[in-house]
């Protein structure tokens, strides 16, 4: 864990930022906000507050209405490095008709690029096999998404992102549709991977007793603000 004591840089930082789609009407406010390497930070709040539209624009993938968002920091709107950020959207952006195998080898690629792009190197290509092993996909690898069940096709998702090592992972509701046995499983494995690579995990989660059991600290957004909940195991200082 990390405090303010350290001086380690924030892998995400925002300053006076207002997030939303119309100036009129912003979903949320942020006055600051540092997230830092090795951390796990979940997002929770009654439906509709802001929750995911938060994760888009760290992602990049909205502009925020005002302010600074900086990844790693560089300040949005920029390109970040190839596969540095692993995106889990709550809707998978899956392509359905492709196998296991080549939805995975979209996030390795994206992470383990060699001087070509058209051919897949090695290395990318042991990333997705692994990726897919943590996820007990293996048999399954061959098998089109659209065949597979809700629960399947998140744990694909989740390989994509993982396969590309990315240091930050964006989770939007990532252990949905996943039975108790396997949502600890990728719980587990997800976690692993955060704490050995030193990476960052923001995930969206709307179960309060789940995002505490996994998280290091808590944000809970609620009438337009960003609340810190800090669990009694943790000396994080935010906000």
């Amino acid at each position: 864990m990390h405090s303010k004591d350290l001086k380690v840089n924030p892998s995400v930082y925002l300053e006076g930022v207002r997030i939303g789609y119309s100036k009129n009407n912003p979903l949320v406010d942020i006055p600051r906000l540092e997230i830092f390497p090795g951390e796990i930070v979940a997002i929770t709040g009654p439906s509709g507050v802001g929750k995911t539209t938060l994760v888009r624009t760290i992602a990049g993938l909205i502009k925020p209405i005002s302010g600074i968002v900086r990844v790693f920091g560089s300040e949005l709107p920029f390109k970040p490095t190839r596969g540095s950020v692993g995106y889990i959207p709550q809707r998978l952006g899956l392509v359905r008709h492709a196998s296991v195998l080549h939805n995975v080898m979209l996030g390795a690629r994206a992470g383990h690029s060699g001087p070509s792009r058209i051919f897949p190197t090695q290395q990318s290509k042991n990333s997705a096999l692994d990726a897919i092993e943590r996820m007990d996909l293996s048999e399954k690898m061959y098998e089109p998404v659209r065949r597979l069940s809700g629960g399947q096709q998140r744990r694909v998702a989740t390989a994509r992102a993982i396969s590309q090592s990315p240091q930050i992972i964006l989770a939007d509701e990532f252990l949905s549709e996943l039975d108790d046995k396997t949502m600890e499983k990728v719980q587990t494995e997800v976690i692993d991977y955060v704490r050995r690579k030193s990476a960052t995990l923001i995930l969206v989660e709307h179960d309060v007793s789940r995002a505490k059991s996994i998280a290091d600290r808590m944000l809970v957004i609620d009438d337009g603000r960003v609340n810190p909940f800090i669990s009694q195991t943790t000396a994080l200082e935010v906000l």
